[in-house]
């Protein structure tokens, strides 16, 4: 697995105003921390301040639940700033969600096995059996909880007390072909990772691809957001297309389709668990 970091990452967006770089890395220094990474943008149109700052704990004079504490005491309260601290103490505990397509569940647990995402991933939970012996195969509980043996409601509150009960910090939805309640949502804001190709809403359906082939399209694409109460409308945490030709069928197509979407899913899970995606409202700052 990924050597656990020792440093520690803020999250921050505010109303901009002169003096925050140096406020925040005032506070940072005051304590005793060496500053590793920064980085900031400005929407100037709103007058909004995104910042990501990354500092090393050793000789660092706060621990703990003292570090939110005193930033929020010192800076963040009189600023009125949104902040999230992220603790290398606190290693991200991932499940995933899957139906009968393998290809993403594969490409994850592959990174994952090899040490590229730094998380623990202790559950799979299905509504099919087909991917069970994937998760055997790599040692991860596997839950099956289909809507043909119980009703919505009893799947969903039996879904939530297996994330409860394995202290998931993070869903990813790797092809995962059931909506999600708002209800079953109002607990993960921000924190429900799905992936799908880019042709919503020109092409939904089961067969995107048979569509896309007849208009001819020239473009194929893959998104990974965070999911809302509105379908296929979460803010955007990674993209990414590739140009066709005439010469490919459906069948290239949706491999070309499946290669993209285990890399841009690949990257929005590995942009979350190293807290570089800041969200402000329905919109992601991704730092770099």
């Amino acid at each position: 697995m990924a050597r656990s970091r020792t440093t520690a990452v803020l999250l921050i967006h505010c109303q901009d105003s002169p003096g925050l770089i140096a406020q925040v890395t005032g506070w940072i220094q005051r304590h005793g921390g060496n500053i590793l990474d920064l980085d900031e943008h400005v929407e100037l149109s709103e007058g909004l301040f995104c910042m990501r700052v990354e500092w090393g704990l050793a000789g660092f004079a706060l621990a703990g639940q003292a570090i939110g504490e005193s930033f929020d005491e010192e800076l963040a309260g009189p600023l009125r700033m949104h902040w999230q601290l992220h603790l290398p103490e606190h290693r991200q505990r991932v499940a995933i969600m899957v139906t009968r397509q393998s290809h993403c569940i594969y490409d994850l647990l592959a990174r994952w096995q090899s040490g590229e995402l730094d998380c623990d991933i202790p559950l799979v939970i299905s509504n099919h059996r087909h991917l069970e012996r994937v998760a055997m195969q790599f040692g991860i509980r596997f839950e099956c909880l289909s809507t043909d043996d119980m009703p919505r409601d009893e799947l969903e509150t039996r879904q939530q007390q297996l994330l409860l009960d394995s202290s998931i910090d993070l869903v990813v939805l790797a092809r995962y072909m059931q909506v999600l309640s708002a209800g079953f949502l109002e607990n993960w804001r921000n924190r429900v990772i799905n992936i799908h190709h880019s042709f919503l809403p020109a092409f939904p359906g089961a067969r995107p691809y048979h569509s896309a082939l007849e208009r001819g399209v020239k473009l194929i694409g893959a998104t990974a957001h965070y999911v809302t109460g509105d379908l296929d409308a979460g803010p955007i945490i990674e993209q990414e297309v590739t140009r066709i030709s005439h010469r490919d069928d459906v069948h290239a197509l949706m491999r070309k389709g499946r290669d993209l979407e285990n890399l841009v899913l690949a990257r929005a899970v590995h942009q979350h668990l190293a807290a570089k995606v800041l969200t402000v409202g329905n919109r992601t700052v991704v730092f770099d």
